[in-house]
């Protein structure tokens, strides 16, 4: 029997990637996102390339409890998730104090509310079969501060410490919980996040969409907890553990500044 990957926000980026991926493996899909049309669009590309069957769900998983119709939907079609991948989210950029409400509200919900809830569904039914792997799309940005993006990078520490406390509260029963932790990645989320310009995206050659998604992929099913991709990315991450807090924020501020 073919297991199936739930991938929020497939509809571009890494999630795209990631449900390429998984169709190429042989696994069935659920893919989520706001632009439906988009994602009928990568259904029948798959479909045809792969003998898979995709089901498609348009929804804004910031609106409160749009985790619990995205279940609700899979339960009534007796879709079991093996699979679950929570990588829908955004950023945005600014001074806290400049910023919108509205949209740091949308933010909060989706990488944090959304991800948490899904995770609450998912994993219940994955624990009273025994068997499941769930992947939270976390950031490099998850172990630090980070003025001009202060409610983005702190919705990431809170999806890899939330994601390393699960995974261990389920070691003993053969499920995973993976916190991929990627860097800048050229995916289009600076364009949305209205980064351009900033440190972080220029004069460096950064990885795309597709070979963050095969890390990623292979990380999740070797049940890494915590997975950084790339070799300098995980020198960065490692450095911050040994510097003074205040210093690593005045780093961090320039790099986001523009």
């Amino acid at each position: 029997m073919k297991k199936t990957a739930l991938i929020t926000g497939a509809s571009s980026g890494i999630g795209l990637e990631l449900a390429k991926i998984h169709a190429i493996n042989g696994h069935n899909l659920v893919l989520v996102a706001r632009n439906i049309s988009k994602l009928e669009e990568l259904k029948t590309e798959l479909e045809n390339k792969h003998n898979v069957s995709i089901y498609v769900i348009g929804i804004d998983l910031s609106v409160t409890d749009s985790a619990k119709k995205v279940y609700d939907e899979t339960s009534s079609k007796n879709i079991q998730i093996d699979y679950l991948i929570n990588n829908a989210g955004f950023g945005d950029y600014g001074a806290f104090y400049e910023t919108s409400w509205e949209k740091e509200q949308q933010m909060i919900n989706l990488n944090i509310t959304a991800l948490t809830q899904f995770t609450k569904l998912y994993l219940k039914d994955m624990v009273s079969r025994s068997s499941g792997k769930i992947m939270n799309v976390a950031s490099t940005a998850s172990f630090q501060s980070g003025p001009l993006m202060a409610v983005y990078f702190a919705t990431k520490a809170y999806v890899l410490s939330f994601s390393e406390a699960v995974n261990n509260e389920v070691s003993h029963t053969g499920i995973t919980v993976t916190a991929l932790c990627p860097g800048a990645t050229v995916s289009g989320f600076e364009s949305s996040a209205n980064l351009e310009g900033s440190k972080m995206f220029t004069g460096r050659k950064l990885p795309g969409s597709k070979e963050v998604a095969e890390y990623a992929y292979k990380a999740m099913m070797k049940g890494k907890t915590v997975a950084i991709q790339g070799f300098m990315n995980k020198v960065l991450v490692a450095s911050v553990r040994f510097l003074p807090r205040a210093l690593v924020v005045k780093a961090t501020r320039f790099i986001t500044q523009k």
